[in-house]
């Protein structure tokens, strides 16, 4: 597949089935990723004044927490291939100042060369076809010295709160779809800590660091494990699974019943807490 036809996937893919499914999920979702987006600003070290660029923003919350931390005098730019959660960003964000939000593929929209002092992103840079070429156009809107700070997923393997629903759809899937090509598009694209590295160096980024973010979450902030259950098999490894084999709600229902019993080992007295390991990955601009 070329870059090109897969960028384009990747669009009809968050416009059409990822995208509007977060919309509807999105409280429960920025709730579970919002230490994720906290983390990604600290490591920006934003101050009042800077201008942001937030590359995969979808709904805005990370985008909000930035211009927050920017103001007064500071500005945000959200940028996103999906229509829906931009729709939906815009609609959270109103009059909140400085901020405004892109349509775009940021892997080569023309931004204005050097009009950026920092640029975040929270989950959103796995997703490119060319992430060497994005990284470049991504170097090339940030001025001298500029900043960059994203986090992004280790492997499916450290992250069982996403590899058990998916095991659990396996077994009762009899044609499950092979798993993407190590570094291929999607959520696990940057589980390789020196893979990151020699793209932020191709993409002209200096002084790169990969630095581990792990711990324990609530999906979704579920309190039983099925809760849990069923929250998974709507976003995430799962839900795609399920969709591609066209699973009717008697083998959904089969799924969460397997996946609860799955999650007793991760539910306490403050509900449902499994593990997540996430790399947190900093660089600059030459100055």
């Amino acid at each position: 597949m070329s870059d090109e036809s897969a960028n384009t996937a990747q669009i009809a893919y968050w416009n059409q089935l990822a995208g509007p499914r977060w919309v509807a999920l999105r409280d429960r979702l920025d709730a579970q990723l919002a230490p994720f987006g906290a983390a990604a600003l600290d490591a920006a070290a934003l101050e009042p004044g800077l201008r942001v660029l937030d590359v995969g923003c979808g709904c805005g919350d990370s985008t909000r927490g930035a211009a927050a931390r920017v103001a007064p005098g500071g500005s945000v730019l959200g940028v996103d291939v999906s229509g829906p959660m931009l729709a939906r960003a815009r609609e959270a964000s109103a009059g909140v100042p400085g901020l405004a939000f892109l349509e775009a593929d940021a892997q080569s929209h023309a931004f204005e060369p050097g009009v950026f002092d920092v640029a975040i992103s929270r989950f959103g840079v796995m997703f490119f076809a060319s992430p060497e070429a994005a990284f470049a156009n991504l170097r090339r809107a940030l001025a001298p010295g500029g900043r960059l700070a994203f986090i992004c997923w280790q492997a499916l393997a450290r992250n069982p709160w996403m590899a058990a629903p998916l095991a659990a759809a396996a077994r009762h899937l009899a044609d499950l779809p092979p798993p993407p090509a190590p570094g291929a598009p999607g959520p696990f694209a940057f589980a390789d800590a020196d893979r990151v590295l020699g793209i932020l160096r191709a993409g002209g980024f200096e002084d790169g660091e990969v630095a581990p973010f792990e711990g324990a979450m609530s999906p979704g902030g579920a309190r039983t494990p099925d809760e849990a259950a069923r929250f998974l098999v709507e976003m995430g490894p799962a839900a795609a699974a399920l969709r591609a084999a066209g699973a009717d709600d008697a083998l959904r229902d089969r799924v969460v019943e397997e996946l609860a019993r799955a999650l007793e080992a991760f539910a306490g007295p403050d509900g449902v807490e499994a593990p997540y390991a996430a790399w947190l990955v900093t660089a600059r601009v030459r100055a």
